[in-house]
């Protein structure tokens, strides 16, 4: 019996998983924007994609087969990868974003060399990306069909929206998941632990704690960096009808000792309310 063999699936499975990601770190031939049309943050793109696309698989439980849908998909960095992953016909990933420009590389360079993804401009106004936007939290629902996606992703996303378009997003996910759906999340949150460390003056962003439920590190330009208190985020998300389906992977913002940069949220719309799982 040969080593491979003889493991586990979930060895076998991570094992596999080891090899896409090194295979899609080495892919020459994946489209990646040049660095002045990148307005999703600094690093490397694909290196960024693949580590997101370990944690959706190892924290979210992302496989092959979902519908994925993206709220705030920006050029396709989380997407890139997810092409070498998402196996068609079932798998199939739709994303959006209100940076018209980011989409119109998406749908070029992405979406015309895989057809099982696809990408649109929603126009939803945004303080720091989209101003004069014509669509936000009062005017009705995204354009996605209701109970039809498996796994739902936000990355860096809540921590430029203000309270009033999180929770807007976060019932939106709710009305869009299937029953035992996923919910990812990337976020500051601010739980005991991470607030001591902001008041310490230890975290980066340095956030200014105010009344809450949001907090800012730059009044000035309030949705360049936003937190939030733990329990609204979490009491928020339970009127929607998500509750975390794992532990928060906190990450070393606040000055925690962690992998991640930003807090990690894993929510399911078919956990029950009361049964909710405790922060790490």
């Amino acid at each position: 019996m040969s080593a491979l063999i003889a493991l586990g699936n979930d060895a076998r499975e991570d094992l596999a998983l080891e090899e896409l990601l090194r295979l899609t770190r080495r892919n020459r031939f994946l489209p990646i924007p040049p660095q002045e049309r990148n307005f999703v943050g600094d690093g490397d793109f694909l290196a960024i994609g693949c580590e997101f696309l370990r944690h959706f698989v190892e924290l979210g439980g992302l496989r092959p087969q979902h519908r994925v849908i993206e709220i705030g998909c920006g050029l396709g960095r989380m997407a890139l990868p997810l092409t070498q992953f998402l196996e068609p016909p079932a798998g199939r990933y739709s994303g959006f974003d209100v940076v018209a420009e980011g989409i119109a590389w998406a749908r070029e360079n992405i979406a015309s060399r895989y057809e099982n993804f696809d990408f649109r401009h929603l126009d939803f106004r945004n303080q720091l990306y989209n101003p004069q936007g014509n669509l936000g939290a009062d005017t009705g629902a995204l354009p996605f069909e209701a109970a039809r996606a498996d796994f739902i992703l936000m990355t860096s996303v809540v921590t430029h929206l203000d309270a009033l378009d999180t929770a807007f997003y976060l019932r939106e996910s709710a009305r869009l998941l299937r029953p035992q759906g996923r919910l990812f999340v990337t976020a500051f949150v601010l739980d005991a632990v991470n607030r001591q460390l902001v008041s310490q003056r230890k975290s980066r962003p340095a956030f200014e704690l105010g009344d809450g439920p949001a907090h800012f590190s730059d009044r000035a330009h309030p949705m360049a960096a936003v937190a939030f208190d733990f329990d609204w985020l979490l009491a928020t998300a339970a009127a929607a009808g998500l509750h975390l389906a794992r532990p928060v992977a906190f990450g070393h913002w606040s000055g925690r000792q962690a992998e991640n940069f930003q807090d990690i949220c894993v929510f399911s719309r078919s956990i029950a309310p009361g049964r909710e799982a405790t922060s790490q």
